[in-house]
């Protein structure tokens, strides 16, 4: 099973940016762990600050990929190009968010990107990704 991971802006960051809300560890070495958990999927991942190359990435992916995660960070709030990419494809999408939303700004209270996807997970640190992974797991019978 062919998964891609795809981070938004400030996302190259983690394990410096705001440890308090994101934790002490880079995307990369938890990627690494997911690697090791899950060794039926194959596992891509990408990183973007630009708007655009996550548009790019998820239509390059959304047709030969089986599922796609996605922590699209501050354009989840407002990318109407994120929302309509993610309904231009066919390969299902999970929003992924490691802080809380819901505990935050105000203004982190809206996606416009959830309505597209199959769900979202917010609020559980990295281990968000993982939960993901595991619903893609649930929807194929065989792994």
């Amino acid at each position: 099973m062919k998964i891609q991971i795809i981070n938004g802006p400030n996302l190259n960051l983690l394990g410096k940016r705001e440890p308090t809300v994101y934790g002490s560890q880079s995307f990369e070495d938890f990627f690494e762990t997911l690697r090791q958990r899950y060794p039926a999927f194959e596992l891509h991942y990408y990183q973007s600050n630009v708007e655009g190359e996550l548009v790019n990435k998820l239509h390059e992916r959304g047709f030969d990929f089986d599922g796609i995660i996605i922590n699209a960070g501050a354009y989840t709030h407002t990318s109407v190009a994120l929302h309509d990419a993610i309904g231009a494809i066919r390969t299902p999408v999970v929003e992924v968010h490691i802080s809380n939303v819901y505990a935050r700004e105000e203004f982190r209270h809206k996606s416009l990107i959830t309505s597209k996807c199959a769900g979202m997970l917010t609020g559980f640190g990295m281990e968000g990704y993982a939960l993901a992974l595991e619903y893609f797991k649930h929807r194929s019978p065989a792994l």
